[in-house]
């Protein structure tokens, strides 16, 4: 049987998740014996088995996957620098909102961030992803500044703005991952050189 650790709160059912780093967590009523989440976890086991198989062979993928080099991520930076501000003119009088500082960056965990005074911030690996899914991360960041949150009027106002939302956050869900594995890989080469 797998090990995993267990967080107790104020939820009603059961629920099993597979951190990214392959371990188990188990979030559980308060008022449920630690015998019935055992028994719920040795229950899901061909789960288990299955979805940890799965991210072995994602993650073999990725190592297949060419990584960035830093003059790659140069070049995508100054791309970015040019495309993601023309989305910001064209999307902003559609949101109707202003901005800040508008940054650059090679981020590994964000796509991008909006702060409480409208200063946005965008990752330069954006260049690597369908145009929609720039123009999906860009809305999300200005309709942060009608809503700084991710409440159901949030993804109203996104959905106002593209319908069709959903598909380019599910790329980004199912992708995002493989485009920061190429740029870590990078990172890890460049300094394996030094």
């Amino acid at each position: 049987m797998h090990t995993y650790s267990v967080i107790r709160s104020n939820r009603r059912s059961i629920a099993l998740e597979i951190r990214p780093d392959r371990t188990l967590l188990v979030r559980a009523p308060y008022f449920v014996p630690s015998s019935q989440i055992r028994g719920f976890v040795m229950s899901r086991e061909d789960w288990i088995n299955k979805h940890l198989s799965r991210m072995e062979e994602k993650n073999e993928a990725r190592r297949l996957l060419p990584s960035l080099t830093p003059d790659d991520i140069q070049k995508l930076t100054r791309r970015a620098c040019t495309d993601i501000p023309a989305r910001i003119r064209h999307f902003l009088p559609i949101v109707g909102v202003t901005v800040g500082r508008v940054t650059i960056r090679n981020q590994r965990t964000r796509w991008g961030s909006c702060s409480a005074k409208g200063n946005l911030n965008f990752n330069c690996l954006l260049m690597l992803c369908p145009e929609n899914v720039r123009d999906y991360v860009v809305v999300h960041e200005l309709c942060h500044r009608l809503e700084m949150n991710h409440s159901p009027r949030f993804w109203a106002d996104v959905e106002a703005v593209l319908p069709d939302y959903r598909e380019p956050k599910r790329w980004l869900r199912e992708h995002g991952g493989d485009l920061i594995a190429r740029m870590e890989a990078g990172m890890m080469e460049g300094g394996a050189g030094r």
